[in-house]
């Protein structure tokens, strides 16, 4: 049985397994072979060539480790690979392992070849993550009966199984975690291009007609990730239906978004926000991330992992050693776009 991390929490077999909500089952497409998954041509090119020959040889694909920031189909390839070599899944996270016992009993369920995968491993409580040592290597785990003197400790053999982890911060994982992977690649962001097919491959699945034009719309104010586009589309979807458009066309889409707050680079209010406090009380800085978030009212790490990267990337933050700052041949549009033509003095 696969199973899906979204929104909700089953218990099974005393651990918790993350579940997808009917919602998100309804309203969310699953690609269920690499042919359907749009985009990572490089890293999906490996992963077929990875677990065809596991599968010719009837061995457990190796250990996997991939890294890189949510959203960009880390599960859903994981659900793929466990399609394609016809083996069961178990999807977790890291976090919600609190115990050994949590762990022990996720292990000793899998059947041969099967995949655990545990989102968010770096958050894996390190008494928890030693379990998985032994278990990598040797298809076994140990348990410790008892307390004190008479405690023993009891191997128990596993069937031999794939553990796929995925992070969003890879440099959190220790380096004994990390020397068992046999396998680490990273998700990059998708281009525009690649996000407007996967628009257009979920408006099929939604049953909305869309324009190419819109869908490029859509794409470019996704961020790079397919997660925001899927939800951007959603909510298109929606203005749609209220609006009795039988099309969203370019026009429509451009006015959905901006009642989103979302502009054509893909800025959300916060971003903006950001920015324009930077412009208005700074000159574009620099300023300390501790000032800028009580400015802003969100706390740092919302800050730091949130929205510095997107605007980063983009090019209108930069990071310095006296603080966050607007890189200087970004401040004329900054100063046109949120300004007019006033010059902040």
């Amino acid at each position: 049985m696969i199973h899906t991390p979204k929104e909700e929490l089953v218990l099974e077999h005393d651990f918790i397994v993350l579940q997808e909500t009917p919602e998100e089952q309804q309203y969310d497409f699953n690609p269920k072979s690499f042919d359907d998954y749009l985009g990572q041509e490089a890293l999906k090119e490996k992963l077929m060539i990875y677990t065809h020959a596991a599968k010719m040889r009837g061995e457990a694909l190796d250990h996997m480790l991939l890294f890189g920031p949510p959203g960009l189909g880390k599960t859903t390839l994981s659900q793929i690979m466990a399609q394609v070599m016809n083996v069961g899944i178990k999807v977790c996270s890291g976090p919600m392992m609190e115990r050994t016992g949590d762990l022990v009993s996720i292990l000793s369920s899998l059947e041969p070849r099967d995949i655990l995968f545990i989102d968010e491993i770096h958050r894996m409580p390190s008494n928890v993550e030693e379990v998985l040592y032994t278990a990598m290597e040797y298809f076994r785990v140990d348990i410790i009966i008892g307390q004190g003197a008479g405690a023993k400790s009891i191997n128990l053999p596993i069937n031999p199984f794939t553990l796929i982890g995925a992070t969003t911060q890879s440099g959190k994982i220790s380096a004994p975690l990390r020397s068992r992977f046999g396998i680490t690649e990273r998700l990059d962001f998708y281009l525009d291009e690649e996000l407007e097919k996967i628009v257009l491959q979920n408006a099929q699945f939604l049953n909305l007609k869309i324009t190419d034009e819109a869908a490029l719309r859509i794409a470019r104010s996704s961020r790079g990730t397919p997660r925001i586009a899927k939800k951007i589309l959603r909510r298109v979807r929606d203005f749609a239906q209220v609006k009795r458009k039988e099309t969203a066309d370019d026009t429509m889409t451009h006015t959905a978004l901006t009642f989103l707050g979302i502009d054509e680079e893909g800025l959300t209010v916060v971003d903006n926000m950001i920015l324009k406090k930077l412009m208005e009380h700074f000159n574009g800085g620099p300023v300390g991330l501790d000032t800028l978030s009580s400015l802003i009212g969100e706390d740092k790490e919302t800050l730091e992992t949130v929205y510095e990267p997107y605007l980063l990337r983009k090019g209108y933050l930069e990071k310095t050693p006296r603080g966050r700052q607007i890189p200087h041949k970004k401040l004329p549009f900054l100063q046109k776009k949120y300004f007019g033509q006033h010059t902040i003095i």
